[in-house]
């Protein structure tokens, strides 16, 4: 090619990569509310505004999305920037969206460790527990309306939740009842093309999953646990096995930092939701809160880097065969039943963290309050937490 072709194909080049910077930048600094704002808000760029791919594209993109693991929002971005720019905008769009929230989360993180033991700042925290738990329950109960399609996806996401509340991990449940609910679903297609039927006999399978496996992991100090294995442990744990929502993560911390590692107690778990919640962009932004908590700027570092990386790693390696994949009648059966065990661990976590919460009288009026909000009115999670602060320190006053 000669170089002055060369240098006219670049500048058009350089102008979409800009054009995805800017894009994906002003939607990780202003996207609050949870996955389902900032996808909405990529819909208007990336198809409204700018007409990068068709609605139809688009629409089938977030199906794509769902068929592997990771956060959805962030992986819809990396999708997007590539499309638009090639690999400079993969890897533009995907820093673009996630920086901005890891970046406010850190200052949120240090203002924590460097005044969240006081006792001024003990009223506002009261208040914002209770607010993120109706946040919480207020997501489940959404996309529970879309993910619990016929009854037996609704029996696949209780038998979940059923041995979660016994004490089964949270990885093996998601792949153990994506498979067993995949088969169960396709149970009359196997009937079909093995006789005698009788397939259908995996419903009385999902009852039945125990305890499985810790991990590979092991426990280290509460306090100090090293760098590497705090890096492996949101790499491996969370952002290569995170199904659904990024509400999921919730489920996995729960059962990775305070039960099986014991790194956090729930109550610093609960804060760190919180930050993730009122700050912009995804909310596995918690990662830099827990990482920073744990292990100061390096932890930090590494824990959001462990937590975002799986996507870029989904997105590169997958972008080109997902749409055959999404054809397949059992990949679809598959992603059904991930999603609901997806929301089985979700209600697990809303249950726990009731538990640990709605300690008093002001705590439960704050969760009703904000649940009825959320529900009825479909208020913003952001505006929820704060709003949840605010009435917290009203309360400590009046009381």
């Amino acid at each position: 090619m000669p170089p002055a072709q060369r240098e006219m194909e670049a500048g058009p080049r350089r102008q979409r990569a800009l054009e995805v910077l800017g894009v994906f930048l002003k939607i990780g600094l202003l996207g609050y509310g949870g996955p389902a704002v900032t996808v909405a808000m990529m819909e208007e760029e990336a198809v409204t505004r700018r007409r990068w791919v068709s609605r139809q594209d688009f629409l089938d993109l977030m199906g794509l999305t769902n068929l592997i693991p990771g956060p959805n929002a962030t992986e819809m971005a990396i999708h997007l920037g590539l499309l638009r720019a090639g690999w400079p905008g993969f890897w533009l769009a995907g820093a673009a969206y996630t920086i901005p929230a890891a970046a406010a989360t850190l200052a949120v993180a240090w203002a924590y460790l460097r005044f969240g033991a006081l006792p001024a700042l003990a009223p506002f925290l009261a208040g914002v527990k209770p607010a993120v738990l109706s946040v919480v329950l207020a997501a489940l109960w959404r996309l529970s309306r879309n993910a619990v399609k016929t009854p037996r996806l609704a029996a696949i996401g209780l038998a979940v939740l059923s041995a979660s509340l016994l004490g089964a991990s949270e990885i093996p449940l998601l792949f153990v009842g994506g498979l067993l609910g995949m088969l169960w679903l396709r149970s009359n297609e196997i009937a079909r093309r093995l006789r005698p039927p009788g397939l259908g006999a995996l419903s009385l399978l999902m009852p039945t999953i125990g305890a499985t496996g810790r991990g590979a992991l092991q426990a280290a100090e509460a306090s100090h646990p090293p760098l590497w294995d705090l890096f492996w442990f949101f790499f491996l744990r969370v952002g290569a096995v995170l199904y659904g929502s990024g509400y999921v993560l919730l489920a996995l911390l729960q059962g990775g930092l305070v039960r099986d590692l014991q790194w956090l107690s729930q109550p610093v778990l609960l804060d760190a939701i919180a930050a993730g919640q009122f700050t912009p962009g995804p909310l596995l932004s918690t990662a830099t809160f827990v990482g920073y908590v744990l292990r100061g700027v390096p932890g930090a570092i590494l824990a959001t880097v462990g937590v975002f990386l799986p996507s870029f790693i989904f997105v590169a390696a997958l972008h080109r065969v997902l749409p055959r994949f999404r054809r397949s009648a059992w990949a679809s059966a598959f992603l059904d039943s991930v999603n609901v065990a997806s929301l089985g661990l979700m209600a697990t976590v809303t249950v726990k963290l009731g538990a640990a919460t709605l300690t008093d009288w002001r705590a439960l009026l704050i969760a009703l309050v904000a649940a009825v909000l959320a529900l009825r009115w479909k208020a913003n999670g952001a505006v929820l937490v704060l709003a949840g602060a605010l009435a917290g320190w009203l309360l400590h006053l009046a009381h």
